[in-house]
């Protein structure tokens, strides 16, 4: 069931949505060779509950810690740990906060010193492909529309959109209905209306979108060992045509 938010609850998922967004551009000043993904996870906890909040990640069903840290072919759920960021590498960033009650929910991938060309275009493609989806997270459009225009866009750079993992509906829980995929034709699922808050996710992958999961149960890599790349923002469909991003500011 979809469950559309009030005025009062979507103000205070804009709260909840302002931590997350401060908290990676904190965040980024400290992605940088020799840090450890595990100490990025240590600043970014000890933000969250500095601003009132909580690290919606930890222990949710059993995740052990506050951010997703994924590196290169990593796609989603790493887990942070003792690995030393290298220049040239790529780091997806995933975190959450729960404040009063609700969730907010973004990921940013991010260069580690001086990338490759291709690395970065990787990185400002996936971003874009966020921005194309939601011109069309507007009230009367079909869920499908945003799903279509992230693979249109994406895939017209040659990359591949992973099937397997999808972006949601958030509110009271990080993950609500509807699961919102990446791919697939316009015109299907669920009318957008007035205060739907979606988490609108594209991972984008530079090769195959075929994926494994670790053994460690958590980390989603690719088959190929390509490159990978993630950005995601919690939005809410306002009814007066573009919607709002309620985890952004500036030009994150």
């Amino acid at each position: 069931m979809i469950i559309i938010k009030s005025d009062k609850e979507i103000e205070k998922m804009r709260q909840a949505g302002l931590v997350v967004a401060d908290c990676h551009e904190m965040l980024a000043d400290y992605i940088k060779p020799g840090v450890t993904t595990l100490e990025l996870d240590r600043i970014a906890e000890d933000y969250i509950r500095k601003q009132g909040a909580y690290p919606t990640f930890l222990n949710y069903q059993g995740f052990p810690n506050s951010i997703c840290s994924s590196i290169n072919g990593q796609v989603v759920h790493g887990i942070p740990d003792n690995t030393r960021l290298e220049e040239g590498d790529i780091i997806s960033v995933d975190l959450g906060a729960t404040l009063n009650g609700y969730v907010g929910d973004a990921a940013r991938t991010h260069g580690v010193g001086v990338i490759s060309p291709e690395a970065q275009k990787l990185i400002d493609v996936t971003r874009e492909s966020f921005f194309k989806g939601i011109e069309f997270a507007r009230e009367g459009n079909r869920l499908s529309d945003i799903s279509n225009a992230v693979q249109t866009y994406a895939e017209s750079f040659g990359y591949s959109v992973v099937r397997d993992y999808v972006g949601h509906g958030i509110g009271r829980n990080m993950h609500e209905d509807p699961p919102i995929p990446n791919y697939g034709r316009p015109h299907h699922g669920p009318r957008l209306r007035r205060g739907m808050c979606l988490a609108i996710e594209p991972m984008i992958n530079e090769g195959t979108y075929d994926v494994e999961v670790l053994p460690n149960d958590w980390t989603v890599v690719t088959q190929d060992g390509k490159l990978s790349a993630h950005y995601e923002n919690t939005i809410v469909v306002t009814g007066k045509g573009d919607p709002e991003i309620l985890t952004l500011r500036g030009n994150q």
